[in-house]
């Protein structure tokens, strides 16, 4: 066995000579390349090196490939305009100069090509430097352009080789999280976030069509990480950072307007909340929606047919579906009649058993916080909420008791449920409809709150003891929940099985010091006084 490592690590050291090598190799190319044109064929050589096996050769190849072509995009020493073909070059009437500039950018394209196929190599750090090298490119192609570009829309940015990146990112079929997250260094300037978004849009609607808008997991979660990576300004004054700086009209170019930002930012994402996603994303979506999405959007409201479809998948998923419409409502105004009627049908058994059960009753006490409610809705969802405490566990009961009394203290109105009139003696028929769907037709303000007395013979002490609250006047200031919405029946148990503390048994104040002293003189002026 010891002959085969020697062999082994000698191999490795050759590796690393050969690597180093090769590295000196290149960067004494490129500079024989940059000193005189008669050593431009030396340029295959690099562009081998660039499709090697070896990572370190592959890297090295990459650097000199950056150093090569931005020095040639600075001297202007690639062919600008529309590219002729390489016999048409040969064959046609251009000068030495021409021929020389349209080999080179040649080679310049087939160099970009071979970058773009790095971005989906199996080594991170080949991907890594290609996807450098090409924003170096860009860069350079930004203030130096080859192509006749729209000049009242889009100016000297290389739009095509930032959707050519875009495109390669957004893999189908390999997760790219890591690489975006490289990306996003990129994402601070306010030019290629720009168009960053736009080939993003455009990389979705062909991507998301040619597939009949069926799920992708691996390329939605690619944009989904990519866009949520992208944030824009709060004010123009902030859109300051741009790779490429316009010499003239900067003012009027969209990349440099605010508006601008938030249409494309917009239309990027209801492009892609269009189709439908994995489960699990509708729920990442969902957590950073009203921090992330809505106060970019030009027209938040335009969200509602994603949260509407989000809300009929169930679960956690409908929850914060409703939380989003929340905003909407109180913050843009929007319309939406049925938001109360979709959280009623969200109150299942099921509810108190799900880890989102702390979450649920927090933004269902926001929801419900409000004091111009009507009263036929709260008091739907107290009998609601006091019927499913009937087969509720402990850890929830002590979450939904103080949570149905603060919804009586916050509408007086409800207390109709406790103080109902009947006779004891009477059998009771309780006309709540527990199996229907509307607030409004279950006839809750019809019934009481029977349930929580029921409640008061639990067998745990503390639902019983929270319970019988009931039986004396709530006082006005709201029960706090927040407390209770963590525990667990683990924590319930330990508080139950732990052991009271003893408490010091209280003593007379000042010690006694001659109660057996003249004791009978004591007792006979006792008796002298009976």
């Amino acid at each position: 066995m010891a002959p085969t490592k020697k062999r082994n690590v000698s191999s490795v050291k050759t590796a690393e000579k050969s690597a180093k090598k090769a590295k000196v190799d290149l960067s004494k190319t490129v500079e024989r390349i940059l000193e005189s044109r008669k050593h431009a064929n030396d340029v295959f050589d690099i562009l081998e090196s660039l499709q090697a096996e070896q990572e370190k050769e592959v890297i090295s190849a990459v650097a000199a490939c950056s150093e090569l072509f931005c020095a040639l995009l600075e001297r202007k020493e690639l062919f600008l305009g529309k590219l002729p073909g390489e016999e048409d070059a040969l064959s046609g009437g251009y000068s030495a100069e021409d021929k020389y500039r349209i080999f080179m950018r040649h080679r310049y394209t087939s160099c970009v090509e071979i970058l773009l196929e790095h971005l989906s190599h199996e080594q991170y750090d080949i991907k890594e430097s290609a996807m450098c090298c090409l924003m170096k490119f860009a860069a350079g192609e930004g203030r130096h352009p080859l192509e006749d570009l729209d000049w009242s829309e889009h100016y000297t940015f290389p739009r095509e080789l930032i959707q050519a990146v875009v495109d390669n990112l957004l893999s189908k079929a390999t997760d790219n999280s890591l690489l975006i997250s490289r990306f996003q260094e990129f994402l601070e300037m306010e030019d290629v976030r720009y168009y960053v978004m736009s080939s993003i849009r455009d990389n979705v609607g062909k991507v998301m069509d040619k597939n009949k808008g069926a799920v992708v997991p691996v390329y939605q979660n690619n944009v989904f990480t990519l866009m949520s990576s992208i944030s824009v300004p709060n004010q123009e004054s902030e859109l300051i950072n741009f790779m490429v700086k316009q010499e003239a009209k900067h003012e009027d170019w969209k990349a440099a307007k605010l508006h601008e930002h938030k249409r494309v930012f917009e239309r990027m994402w209801l492009g892609f909340l269009k189709y439908k996603l994995p489960n699990s994303m509708y729920k990442k979506v969902l957590v950073i929606l009203h921090d992330s999405i809505l106060p970019y959007m030009s027209k938040p409201t335009l969200m509602i047919d994603f949260l509407t479809a989000a809300y009929e998948i169930g679960g956690a998923i409908s929850l914060l579906a409703l939380n989003g419409l929340f905003v909407l409502i109180h913050q843009h105004n929007l319309d939406y009649p049925d938001f109360y009627k979709k959280l009623y049908n969200l109150l299942e058994p099921s509810v108190f058993h799900v880890k989102y059960r702390a979450r649920f009753f927090h933004l269902a006490n926001v929801f419900l916080s409000s004091s111009h409610l009507p009263v036929y809705l709260v008091a739907a969802f107290a009998k609601r909420l006091a019927r499913l405490a009937l087969t509720a566990p402990p850890t929830a009961l002590l979450i939904v008791l103080p949570f149905i009394y603060n919804l009586i203290r916050r509408h007086p109105s409800c207390r109709v449920l406790i103080h109902k009139p009947s006779a004891e003696d009477e059998p009771f028929e309780d006309p709540y409809l527990m199996d229907e769907e509307d607030p409004t037709q279950c006839r809750a303000l019809e019934s009481s709150l029977w349930e929580i007395k029921s409640l008061q013979k639990h067998y745990h002490p503390d639902v019983a003891k929270a319970a019988l609250l009931i039986n004396t006047p709530l006082s006005e200031q709201e029960d706090d929940i927040s407390e209770t919405l963590e525990v667990t029946t683990y924590e319930l148990m330990e508080k139950d099985l732990k052991q009271p503390e003893i408490k010091s048994v209280p003593l007379e104040f000042e010690t006694a010091t001659r109660l057996l002293k003249g004791g009978g003189d004591v007792l006979g002026q006792h008796f002298c006084l009976a």
